[in-house]
C-alpha cells in the first residue's frame, strides 16, 4: 500500500500531474465566471465578493502550478 501512496504523490509532482492540476483548476474558473454573472444580475454584493475572493485564489493558484512547471524543467514551447 506505501507503494500505492508514493506512485500517488509522485504524479502529483510529475509534468503531468501538474497540467492536469491547471485543467482542473481553470475549469473551477468557469464555475467563479458564473456565479459572479448570476451575482451581479441579482445586485448581491456579498455573493460577487465572494467570486472575486474565488477568482484571485485561481488566480494563484494557477501562478503556483505555472512556477512548478517551470521547475520541473519543462520544454513546452508555449511556456517560453
Amino acid at each position: 500500500m506505501s507503494n500505492a501512496l508514493a506512485k500517488a504523490k509522485g504524479f502529483k509532482k510529475s509534468k503531468t500531474g501538474t497540467y492536469l492540476s491547471i485543467g482542473t483548476t481553470a475549469f473551477g474558473a468557469l464555475s467563479v465566471y458564473k456565479q459572479a454573472k448570476k451575482a451581479r444580475s441579482e445586485h448581491d454584493m456579498l455573493k460577487l465578493a465572494d467570486a472575486v475572493v474565488s477568482a484571485a485564489a485561481i488566480v494563484t493558484g494557477l501562478a503556483i502550478l505555472y512556477r512548478e512547471l517551470k521547475r520541473l524543467g519543462d520544454d513546452d514551447v508555449l511556456l517560453g
